[in-house]
């Protein structure tokens, strides 16, 4: 996996970036991750000020997120959730369709 993290605003420190590839691998357990694009930003006059854009690059559809808060820990946190319940979802979705087309094959 590629790991592209960028700082916008904020110090790229090795504690932080060594937190964020922690979290994006411990992701690819449950899908393969080709390539991640991690994008911090600290939005100076805004208010929440932290925004986190998150772009993997999967087989099949990429997966995104983008959240923002008052913490660059809590907007990445929120940015995690949001690529957790995709991930999720596009996996149950599989299963489903999957056990569908073996009922159907059985006739029942």
């Amino acid at each position: 996996m590629r790991l592209n993290v960028q700082h916008l605003n904020i110090r790229s420190l090795d504690t932080l970036d060594s937190w964020v590839e922690k979290q994006i691998f411990a992701l690819g357990r449950a899908r393969q991750i080709d390539e991640a694009n991690i994008r911090l930003v600290r939005l100076e006059d805004a208010s929440p000020a932290y925004q986190v854009n998150v772009h993997l690059v999967t087989p099949g559809p990429d997966v995104y997120a983008e959240t923002r808060d008052h913490t660059l820990r809590a907007a990445f946190a929120k940015a995690m959730a949001q690529l957790r319940g995709q991930i999720t979802s596009r996996t149950t979705k599989r299963l489903q369709r999957l056990k569908s087309n073996i009922k159907a094959r059985r006739g029942g």
